[in-house]
């Protein structure tokens, strides 16, 4: 069976217990626990309705790619998406030191 970190990982970063994800999906706590063991085949209506409350990609809950962000702009780039992810886990001082940089950058271009 397999063991689906992500689960775990996604729900211990929302801050959210295994009772109140599976009230969100209709189950007990135990059950869900199972799923986050690999002990149970997570069915795929319940990986969609997973992906669709962390606004995840299916490929990112099953490990498949560490890209959480479900492309909404079809226009970005994979580079795009990558920075665009990289500047998400950041803290948000670390977010506004950035956010200053680019600002002297484009400064330094004009």
């Amino acid at each position: 069976m397999p063991h689906y970190k992500r689960l775990r990982d996604l729900r211990e970063d929302s801050d959210k217990t295994q009772a109140e994800l599976a009230a969100y999906l209709g189950t007990t706590a135990q059950y869900y626990g199972k799923y986050e063991k690999g002990e149970r085949e997570l069915p795929f209506s319940r990986a969609v309705e997973l992906a669709e409350y962390y606004n995840v990609s299916l490929d990112y809950l099953a490990g498949r790619t560490n890209i959480k962000a479900i492309r909404s702009d079809a226009s970005l780039g994979e580079d795009e998406v990558k920075l665009l992810e990289s500047f998400r886990a950041l803290t948000e001082r670390s977010k506004g030191k950035v956010e200053l940089f680019v600002d002297q950058l484009k400064d330094s271009l004009k």
